[in-house]
């Protein structure tokens, strides 16, 4: 039974002596998975549920005379502290508020928290009740559906619906950049003469060589079977030819050993400036990937100039 089955038991004339109803929700809270906090006006912990330890924390981590903001990684006491003054000034619920917490194992764990005002009788808060849950599970889930929706299962690399919002950001906030292309050479020859497991091998070979030669804020992705793109944030088309430019001199130069067999690899690639809308990015980008492979691969080459990329 719940505090509001408790409730719902008196309302049919199940009633309780005040001894009754204590022992009842001493019972429920030994019992619940859920954390029952109570709290002073201050936030200091009055009394905790048993609950505690089968979240993580030991007895002594939420602990009476400790402010209950004390329990919340430091990223996130703003936001439970405005929520708990909320409460106390009598705001309605507004539902669950998620944060990171860290427990006794040294792990960062998530939780969600509701807290309500305690009244005297004159309607005057003298402290909140706050039930806490782990969420671990969830976030959990969550996260995996976001990789399995945003990331390439192969490279492990961000797939083409994520470069295409990335892009898209950068293209609504007017960031300046560039957006390069790659395209492994004669990739359907290696999968027809090697197999397709030598070609996922060369796909991860180059995704590899994308993650160890560009810089930390550039945004990779392998947005087709043999294609990839690189957003390069704060970039001049100068810059992003310089960069790019490493990384198919630098694989060519290379003889990689995929399984069984050891042979060249090497790339096109195109780079163009990030202008007023995402087709016309993309566009400008094909386009000089097109060229890049008529004029014998294994080259760079840069978009056409226009006469205006950006307002």
């Amino acid at each position: 039974m719940s505090i509001s089955g408790i409730r719902g038991a008196t309302e049919m004339g199940m009633n309780f002596t005040v001894q009754e109803s204590s022992a009842i929700c001493g019972l429920l809270a030994e019992s619940t998975s859920d954390i029952i906090i109570k709290s002073d006006l201050a936030g200091t912990i009055v009394s905790a549920s048993p609950g505690l330890e089968r979240m993580g924390f030991r007895q002594p981590d939420i602990r009476v005379g400790m402010r209950l903001f004390d329990i919340v990684a430091p990223e996130a006491r703003e936001d439970v502290a405005h929520a708990y003054d909320g409460a106390l000034a009598g705001a309605d619920s507004g539902g669950w508020i998620e944060f990171p917490a860290i427990t006794n194992d040294d792990r960062q764990r998530w939780f969600e928290i509701q807290m309500r005002a305690l009244k005297h009788d004159d309607g005057q808060p003298y402290g909140a009740i706050s039930i806490m849950r782990s969420i671990d599970e969830r976030r959990n889930l969550e996260q995996q559906l976001f990789a399995a929706t945003y990331t390439d299962p192969l490279t492990k690399l961000t797939n083409r619906a994520a470069f295409v919002s990335m892009l898209e950001h950068m293209v609504d906030k007017d960031m300046d950049g560039c957006l390069a292309l790659f395209s492994i050479d004669f990739f359907r020859t290696i999968n027809m003469q090697y197999g397709q497991s030598t070609g996922d091998e060369v796909l991860v070979v180059f995704a590899d060589l994308l993650r160890e030669m560009l810089r930390s804020d550039d945004l990779i992705s392998r947005i087709g079977s043999e294609r990839f793109a690189v957003l390069l944030p704060h970039t001049k088309p100068d810059e992003a030819e310089a960069i790019c430019s490493r990384v198919i001199n630098t694989l060519a130069d290379l003889r990689q050993s995929v399984g069984e067999s050891r042979f060249a690899i090497t790339a096109s690639a195109s780079v163009a400036r990030i202008g007023v809308s995402l087709d016309s990015t993309i566009e400008r980008a094909e386009m000089a990937l097109f060229v890049a492979k008529t004029k014998g691969r294994n080259r760079l080459e840069m978009e056409k100039a226009l006469q205006k990329v950006r307002h």
